[in-house]
């Protein structure tokens, strides 16, 4: 442990702008005050409000780094973001859990960019499970949902079909209804996290920074359900920090 802080890994892309990403998970893992380690799954070109190409990282490159790093460190909780292919998540996710099977695992299912630059495809339903099986947390929001359920057309559905393999954050600001409530669904329950603000300045990578600092949270002993909630808090912390889409960290 690092001067007392527990270790939290990011396994995710780097936004060059730092909104998103790497950079957004480790500014968030340092104000929750947890020590954050992190593994780079693509290189991007992108600005706050523009996606232009990925490089991804070779996937035995990542996977002898997660080796690397539980082998020296103690790693709490993990957080999973941008992927290429379900094959490249599947190798992660059973990597970590024979390495450290008390470790939690949390996946912030970037699907598709707001560019629609297409980062993953669901080609193989049984792969999913399998994978989600081995998680603790999904944090999706109303499009990405679909995109995990296609046979479903409802965004709340879709979400309680898929909490029977591991608990669903259902994040609300593509909520068309009722913006910006969120919805865990967990242990055939749902809870429902209400936001102090609606009308807030949209912020760039504002679904990294709820991801992670949830996270954190699980990695600093909180429950899920508090986790979720504390992290709300924060993220609207972040959505309200300035007017601009590069957002502010603190807390």
């Amino acid at each position: 442990m690092s001067a007392n802080r527990p270790f939290v890994l990011t396994i995710a892309g780097l936004d060059p702008s730092g909104g998103a990403g790497i950079l957004a998970d480790i500014k968030t893992f340092e104000q929750h005050r947890v020590y954050g380690l992190t593994i780079n799954t693509g290189n991007t070109i992108q600005t706050e409000n523009t996606f232009y190409e990925i490089q991804w990282t070779d996937l035995d490159f990542v996977l002898r780094s997660i080796e690397t790093l539980f082998e020296n460190y103690t790693i709490e909780a993990v957080k999973i973001g941008i992927v290429p292919s379900l094959d490249y998540l599947k190798s992660i996710v059973f990597t970590i859990k024979r390495l450290s099977p008390e470790s939690k695992i949390i996946w912030d299912t970037v699907l598709k960019s707001t560019t629609e630059f297409d980062f993953l495809t669901i080609e193989n339903k049984s792969i999913l499970i399998e994978i989600l099986q081995n998680i603790d947390l999904i944090t999706p929001n109303f499009e990405e949902i679909l995109l995990l359920e296609p046979s479903q057309s409802d965004a709340e559905i879709a979400a309680e079909l898929l909490s029977e393999y591991c608990p669903v954050l259902l994040k609300g600001g593509h909520n068309i209804q009722d913006t910006g409530v969120d919805y865990l669904y967990m242990d055939d329950e749902i809870y429902a996290f209400e936001p102090k603000n609606k009308a807030v300045p949209e912020k760039h990578g504002s679904g990294c920074v709820l991801s992670s600092a949830i996270t954190a949270q699980i990695a600093l002993g909180e429950n899920t359900i508090n986790a979720c909630a504390k992290s709300k808090k924060y993220t609207e912390s972040y959505l309200q920090s300035c007017l601009t889409k590069l957002g502010i960290h603190y807390v």
